[in-house]
């Protein structure tokens, strides 16, 4: 979706599905990264920074990065509110903007991938933010119908695990790890429901 788009739902974007979401990946990197509580992280695609807030106490800075001017906007309204001085905030858009010089030890990402039209891009950009060692995990669909988005959204219809973890390997990743985080009942209440995976790979 167009920045446009993501702007307009900025206001109203945090609910409790989404909230518990990224408390579920958050608690699934914190368990699977031993390192996470001094590591520098990138939430890229941050909107809001639901992922990034449910990291608070669990690693030692986030960056919330996101291109949409309206989520950075709460994002930082909501800093202010917390009064935290582990978060901050990045107007970042990787399709067009040069990677900061910053060198992260995390970077993660939570129903981003998706929406990117080059994949392979975006994740050999990323193995060139972390420090060497550094990880990279993405919270994406997993493979669907694209139902999900509905006939005619120019998007990814989730991600074949085989195939995605071939392109982190492409990437210069390694180490590539898979699990199943949560799901997204969609539309709410129809049963239809799609999981969402976990990727963690590591820079060597």
């Amino acid at each position: 979706m167009a920045d446009s788009v993501f702007d307009a739902m900025a206001r109203g974007w945090d609910d409790a599905a989404k909230v518990d979401r990224a408390r579920r990946v958050a608690e699934a990197m914190a368990t699977a990264l031993p390192e996470l509580s001094r590591a520098q992280v990138l939430e890229y695609g941050a909107g809001t920074g639901l992922l990034g807030f449910a990291l608070r106490g669990r690693a030692a800075h986030v960056t919330l990065a996101d291109s949409s001017r309206e989520m950075l906007a709460v994002a930082r309204e909501k800093i202010a509110a917390s009064g935290a001085t582990d978060l901050s905030t990045l107007s970042l858009d990787l399709t067009v903007d040069p990677p900061p010089a910053t060198r992260f030890g995390v970077i993660c990402s939570l129903l981003v991938l998706h929406h990117v039209p080059d994949t392979a891009r975006l994740l050999a950009t990323f193995h060139g933010m972390l420090a060497p060692g550094g990880a990279v995990c993405l919270s994406d669909l997993e493979a669907e119908d694209g139902s999900f988005h509905g006939a005619g959204a120019d998007v990814h219809h989730g991600f074949d695990r085989a195939v995605l973890g071939r392109k982190l390997q492409a990437a210069g990743f390694s180490g590539v790890q898979f699990q199943t985080v949560t799901e997204i009942e969609r539309p709410a209440g129809s049963g239809r429901r799609y999981p969402l995976f976990l990727a963690i790979a590591r820079r060597s």
